[in-house]
């Protein structure tokens, strides 16, 4: 995205920033015609409402760990350690909307988009919502270009009916794809493909089979 309308990139770690203050410095300190990435938003300290609660002690009686609790406590104080809250960083977004929208793009990624509070992916905040799922035959063709400059071969027959049978995801085909020697054998990126997807469907074989193994017993 940044290559093809000639943005500048931002890669913006939430649970880095201190408070609500820092974020909306950082954010308006963005240059004009950017993206701004904040990935697994999920994770990020405060924002789903979530905070998770220190654990409840099941056995009063029961000793613990001095080394344990003491890394306990740490990895605890680290995650209080930012402040940023749900509704700073939506104040933040739609302060930055109505400054300069047209020129920013913000750019949220996560695996569990139903964690997240709706007030923050709602139209008008963010409004396209990309489910990046796994690859495709057309996908591979849009990697094949890329990466071995082919548009058609005679191993594409086979690959398009194992990435049909086979769950594997874009950034696994884009790295089986990419050369590993100068020569750049197109063929042997191919086969290499070709050899991860069987993989895949034999370990996704034996994995139905164990499943049904144990519902019949």
């Amino acid at each position: 995205m940044a290559k093809l309308l000639n943005y500048d990139i931002y890669d913006l770690e939430l649970t880095a920033v201190k408070d609500n203050s820092e974020l909306r410095k950082l954010l308006h300190d963005t240059s004009n015609k950017s993206i701004t990435v904040i990935e697994d938003v999920d994770c990020s300290i405060d924002l789903t409402g979530k905070r998770k609660k220190k654990k409840k002690k099941e056995d009063k009686d029961e000793k613990k760990d001095p080394i344990k609790e003491k890394a306990d406590e740490e990895e605890e104080e680290s995650k209080m350690e930012s402040k940023v809250t749900l509704s700073g960083l939506l104040n933040v977004i739609d302060g930055l909307w109505s400054a300069c929208g047209k020129e920013r793009i913000v750019v949220f990624t996560t695996n569990y988009v139903e964690k997240l509070d709706p007030a923050l992916i709602r139209t008008g905040r963010m409004d396209k919502h990309i489910e990046m799922s796994y690859c495709c035959f057309e996908g591979f063709k849009v990697f094949a270009k890329n990466y071995l400059d082919l548009e058609s071969h005679e191993l594409f027959d086979t690959i398009r009916h194992l990435i049909d049978e086979v769950k594997i995801s874009p950034a696994d085909v884009a790295e089986n794809l990419m050369p590993k020697t100068i020569k750049r054998d197109p063929q042997v990126c191919l086969r290499n493909l070709i050899k991860a997807m069987e993989k895949t469907k034999e370990a996704e074989k034996l994995k139905a089979e164990e499943e049904e193994a144990k519902k019949e017993g």
